[in-house]
């Protein structure tokens, strides 16, 4: 076969490093976005952050030329050692006025999922927003065990103590049995199985109240004990949940009060005082970090109209160092400067990027709340459907790229801060041929049960019938879902005392 030259003309989109940037930028959430921010402060001189007033900035001008003047000769030196004749080209590059962050970029580029950056080079920081990260709280084993060691233990009681945490779940409940801990231990140590019984009890007293149980019931049992004997209903709440914690969990009242030889209002006193103990106490002390997050727009109401607005304090206002900006110009073209023209170029693409993120979360912002204006004015009831695909055809946009500018992304409302992402639900038809959100069919089903008997809850067959008797055609399996998503318990569990 003989070789032949073929010429093929076609058109492919490069994934250039400063486009990679925008794109990433857009996805970072706010705390992640400081923290990147910050790393690149550190990293590039060419960048500095806006002093907070005109004053300040003058009073240090003086004091800061001559430092950076000093610095100048040691950045001129590291200039020489990174000297890339390659990379100082490939930074001439035009800026273009709008980086196509927009770019269908999962074929060209690798996705990652979006992590902050290393603090470790910067843990000696004082900026304030590193302070807002969430702090990692104590595990509940770590708080038992701190309890531990500042309790008086022989070193066999110890041991065992330490065997018992291990053995404690989230919950704060026993997942192994006295028996057990001994078997595990009993080659190890000269102990008897009452000695571990008595462990056990001590550690009982630890804080929170109720913990190391192995049951609900003696979990329940174990936070009647911090009451005062002569607390009124006191015995009558301990003969229930000795003897008849089955029926108050079957909602079988009407045994109960045979039982108890209460009559009903009474017995609902005494449900109240069970239901204020709590079923977890180990949940009190999670390892569950709580979110702290921080809205990229705010949202308010001016002169009867929903305006969109930036948060300022969403990231730090920057700009690029004059100082050298100005020893660039001077200097001319030579060797020495190479390390400042491309830091200053890199500069400029962040900056580039980082209004590029702002402006695109502008413009989903406004398209949002244009859309969901009524659930900003009578809540979720007013929520209509929305889906991904609604807001990037009004934007010109993909939906990849309003999926990732949606995503841990928050909006600051007079009804409470809510991610983007909220604010997209699916929908169901109704008796008109039109619409209704299933944030708003969710928020009708609660209302729904808040309202109805408590001695006869509807069953959701019922829920569905009346919402279908409004013009909702659900089906009672949605309601028995949206029933579920909102933890509330199914009709023969949500019977109770009037």
């Amino acid at each position: 076969m003989k070789p032949t030259l073929q010429l093929k003309l076609g058109q492919h989109l490069t994934m250039t490093p400063q486009l990679q940037q925008a794109i990433r930028l857009l996805q970072l959430s706010t705390l992640e976005l400081q923290s990147e921010i910050q790393q690149t402060l550190e990293e590039n001189p060419m960048l500095e952050q806006e002093e907070d007033s005109v004053e300040s900035t003058v009073d240090a001008k003086s004091q800061a030329e001559k430092q950076e003047q000093e610095n100048l000769n040691s950045v001129n030196e590291k200039s020489a050692e990174n000297d890339d004749p390659h990379m100082d080209m490939e930074n001439k590059q035009e800026m273009p006025d709008e980086l196509a962050v927009d770019s269908n970029w999962e074929d060209t580029y690798d996705i990652t999922t979006a992590t902050a950056p290393s603090s470790q080079s910067s843990s000696d920081s004082n900026n304030d927003f590193l302070e807002n990260q969430s702090v990692q709280g104590d595990k509940l084993s770590e708080h038992l065990l701190w309890q531990l060691h500042n309790s008086q233990f022989s070193d066999n009681d110890h041991i065992i103590a330490i065997a018992i945490i291990d053995a404690i779940n989230d919950d704060g409940y026993l997942t192994e049995s006295v028996e057990e801990i001994y078997d595990g231990l009993k080659n190890d140590l000269d102990i008897e199985l009452d000695e571990v019984e008595a462990v056990l009890r001590r550690i009982q007293h630890f804080d929170p109240v109720g913990i190391a149980a192995r049951d609900l019931r003696e979990c329940l049992l174990l936070q009647l004990e911090q009451f005062d004997p002569q607390t009124p209903g006191l015995a009558d709440v301990k003969n229930i949940i000795e003897h008849h914690l089955d029926l108050l969990g079957a909602h079988d009242y009407a045994r109960l009060q045979k039982k108890t030889r209460r009559d009903e209002e009474q017995l609902k006193k005494l449900i109240t005082f069970i239901q204020a103990l709590n079923p977890k106490p180990g949940a009190s002390i999670s390892n569950n970090n709580a979110q702290y997050v921080i809205p990229d727009i705010f949202v308010r109401k001016i002169n009867g109209k929903w305006h969109v607005s930036l948060n300022p304090e969403a990231s730090p206002n920057l700009r690029i160092n004059a100082i050298y900006e100005n020893h660039l110009k001077n200097a001319g073209r030579g060797k020495d400067t190479s390390y400042l023209r491309n830091s200053l170029q890199e500069a400029r693409w962040f900056l580039k990027s980082l209004q590029s993120r702002s402006d695109t979360l502008q413009r989903v912002g406004n398209a949002i709340v244009e859309r969901q204006r009524l659930f900003l004015d009578y809540g979720d009831e007013g929520m209509k459907p929305m889906v991904l695909r609604d807001i990037a055809e009004e934007l010109e946009m993909h939906e990849s790229t309003i999926s990732r500018v949606t995503t841990n992304k928050f909006m600051h409302t007079p009804r409470g801060v809510y991610e983007f992402k909220f604010f997209f639900s699916s929908h169901v038809g109704t008796a008109d041929g039109g619409e209704c959100s299933a944030t708003a069919i969710r928020s009708m089903v609660k209302k729904l049960i808040e309202n109805e008997n408590p001695k006869k809850p509807m069953s959701d067959n019922k829920i569905s019938s009346l919402l279908v008797k409004e013009g909702i055609n659900v089906a009672r399996r949605t309601v028995a879902k949206y029933r579920e998503s909102m933890l509330i318990p199914p009709s023969n569990e949500r019977k109770r005392l009037a």
